[in-house]
């Protein structure tokens, strides 16, 4: 009896202690904490299930909810599409920013900028700064077509 109010004021204590770090956490931060405590507490519900021989009632309990996970998977892909055809969630290997107006010229102080350059910067530093920028940020290797177009567009102000 005393073991189980031990553990039970314990685990109290615990989801205090998570509640209160929870309300002050970056946004991020709690959404990796909240998946990892779920995925955890489901390594330990089967572990119990396991340890207790009541196994067989977890894989019925999963063959119940697979259709209901797969007609939600299927549900959230089609959510996805439809905001991606209606222009409100990003667009398929785009970044979601929106490209500046065709007339916008860049300054050689923006050029700097963009490319993370001093004034000044020689031209094989300039070139050096846009290969490895386009490295991190080309659209074949999952970055934005419109941070590749500026890219460029710096590096063509600079070396002229």
């Amino acid at each position: 009896m005393a073991l189980r109010l031990l553990l039970a004021a314990g685990g109290l204590l615990a989801l205090w202690w998570a509640l209160r770090w929870w309300s002050k956490a970056p946004p991020d931060r709690a959404k990796k904490a909240l998946i990892g405590a779920v995925l955890a507490a489901l390594v330990i519900g089967g572990v119990a299930l396991v340890v207790t021989g009541k196994l067989a009632g977890l894989f019925a309990i999963l063959a119940g909810l697979s259709p209901w996970i797969g007609r939600a998977m299927r549900l959230h892909q089609l959510w996805q599409g439809l905001r991606r055809m209606t222009g409100h969630g990003p667009a398929a290997g785009a970044s979601g920013a929106s490209p500046p107006p065709a007339d916008t010229a860049m300054t050689q102080a923006q050029a700097y900028d963009v490319l993370g350059l001093a004034p000044g910067a020689t031209p094989d530093e300039i070139r050096e700064a846009h290969r490895r920028l386009m490295r991190a940020n080309h659209p074949d290797a999952g970055g934005s077509t419109w941070i590749a177009a500026r890219l460029n567009q710096a590096r063509d102000v600079l070396l002229g």
